[in-house]
């Protein structure tokens, strides 16, 4: 039934402001609108609404996750604009903030203002 229909998705933030700059100016994600309730971005074809949600306890898994071609580039760009990714007690020390599963799928985290965990992969 909705195959055929767009998604879209939903992030929550306590902090408006600081939410849009970051995900504006930090992640270059283009600004639709800033209405009363939420700010919308386009995220590559996906509407994403960041939900002006008040106080709020950010959730301790993955959000939003980007894939991306190149993990190693996309951190880099990222980490030049003051991103910093997660190193996770179950991570090797050695992996520079890169998960390598065994299926292949190589992940990193970082965190938005607000706390909320966010994701790049690579397959």
């Amino acid at each position: 039934m909705l195959s055929s229909s767009p998604l879209a998705a939903f992030i929550a933030t306590s902090k408006p402001d600081e939410a849009r700059k970051f995900y504006e100016d930090v992640l270059g994600l283009s600004l639709l609108s800033d209405e009363q309730y939420a700010i919308v971005f386009d995220a590559n074809g996906t509407t994403l609404r960041i939900q002006k949600a008040g106080k709020f306890t950010p959730q301790p898994f993955t959000a939003l996750g980007w894939h991306v071609d190149d993990i190693e580039t996309a951190m880099a760009e990222l980490r030049a604009n003051g991103v910093t990714f997660e190193q996770f007690p179950w991570m090797p020390e050695d992996s520079n903030g890169i998960m390598t599963f065994p299926e292949g799928a190589r992940v990193a985290w970082f965190k938005d203002p607000d706390g909320n965990l966010l994701s790049l992969d690579q397959y």
